[in-house]
């Protein structure tokens, strides 16, 4: 990602600078993981993509550019929870945003389906992100990938690009969506200063009773 003038970036020490260490296990875990998971849950997936496809016209997948590791752009996986055409009103509503720095949020978007709102809060919307775990994109636990147009980061932001971003991650965890950026993006670096096989587990393992809460989510 490019830094503006003057700008100095410092970069810390992360515990998978080994290719062969750290990142390794980190990358098996998310394979195993993600395999698993997309097995047990697949019938939950067919339940949600009917009620999807039956509540508005539309496509089941929506598809958004998000940035990833070490910048780089893919199209992140979502079951669709808006009606088709709310991406060109973001413009339009950005006055109603009720987040800060790089985030975008409404509590009551008139954007989203009956059904949209429900698999929000409890975020079944990101289970076919999956497959883009599957696929190297992103890992099972990480900082959220933010969409491309809300990314221009800069200084100690920089750093969040250093990891995959997650599925799940210490945002999920701690407040979700009610979360300020400078606290959402203080989590994020912590994450990756201090990640472990531990702490990943740990995550994953608080994940489920935080989304059945379904607190900060919409």
């Amino acid at each position: 990602m490019p830094v503006s003038a003057g700008e100095t970036v410092h970069h810390r020490p992360t515990p998978w600078q080994s290719p062969w260490g750290g990142r390794a296990a980190k990358r098996t875990i998310d394979l195993v993981g993600a395999a698993v998971l997309l097995l047990l849950l697949a019938p939950i997936l067919l339940v949600v993509a009917v009620a999807v496809k039956v509540d508005t016209p539309g496509p089941l997948i929506f598809r958004q550019r998000r940035t990833g590791w070490r910048g780089e752009e893919f199209d992140v996986l979502k079951l669709r929870t808006m009606r088709v055409g709310s991406e060109q009103l973001r413009k339009v509503m950005a006055a109603r945003n009720e987040t800060d720095g790089h985030l975008f949020k409404i509590r009551e978007d008139p954007r989203v389906t009956a059904v949209g709102r429900w698999l929000r809060r409890y975020s079944l919307d990101e289970l076919p992100q999956l497959v883009n775990v599957l696929n190297g994109q992103m890992s099972l636990v990480g900082p959220r990938p933010l969409p491309v147009e809300d990314s221009a980061f800069t200084g100690e932001a920089l750093r969040r690009l250093q990891v995959r971003p997650g599925l799940t991650g210490l945002w999920q965890i701690s407040g979700r969506s009610d979360l300020p950026w400078e606290d959402a993006l203080r989590l994020d670096l912590e994450y990756v200063d201090t990640w472990s096989v531990r702490r990943d587990l740990l995550i994953l393992f608080r994940t489920l009773p935080a989304v059945l809460r379904g607190d900060g989510a919409y």
